[in-house]
């Protein structure tokens, strides 16, 4: 039986938040041969592209590829965070002969990306229906 190493899901939340939006949770979790990871990764080139291509509009559109990763990537720190140490190591640490031990860190971390997740969510449609009424 071959061992692996084992992902910590502390760990995987903190990168969740602070490089979610460029995927490098995915990256940590499954690898670089995952697609979701690297459509994070391309988000935030993609937005500098259009806004250099259409400067002309607004920042709330050319970026509106980066900001759909990042609220992507806050769901993902809760759904990673949220799951039992169980559950975890069933499905990224099979084989890691190591059995995961969750803290407080961890819970406040989600207690950050719930917060952080709100308002941005609360601004993002704020913005939606403020170009949508006023132009």
């Amino acid at each position: 039986m071959t061992t692996n190493s084992h992902k910590n899901k502390t760990l995987a939340v903190l990168i969740c938040l602070l490089f979610g939006s460029l995927g490098g949770h995915r990256f940590y979790l499954y690898g670089k041969r995952d697609n979701f990871a690297w459509l994070h990764f391309i988000s935030l080139p993609l937005s500098l592209m259009l806004s250099k291509l259409y400067f002309n509009l607004n920042f709330f559109v050319t970026f509106a590829p980066w900001m759909l990763s990042f609220l992507i990537s806050i769901l993902m720190c809760l759904v990673l965070g949220l799951k039992s140490d169980e559950h975890w190591d069933a499905q990224f640490n099979a084989n890691s002969g190591k059995q995961s031990s969750s803290s407080w860190p961890l819970a406040i971390m989600l207690v950050f990306s719930v917060g952080l997740g709100a308002i941005s969510l609360l601004f993002v449609m704020a913005r939606a229906f403020d170009l949508l009424y006023t132009g």
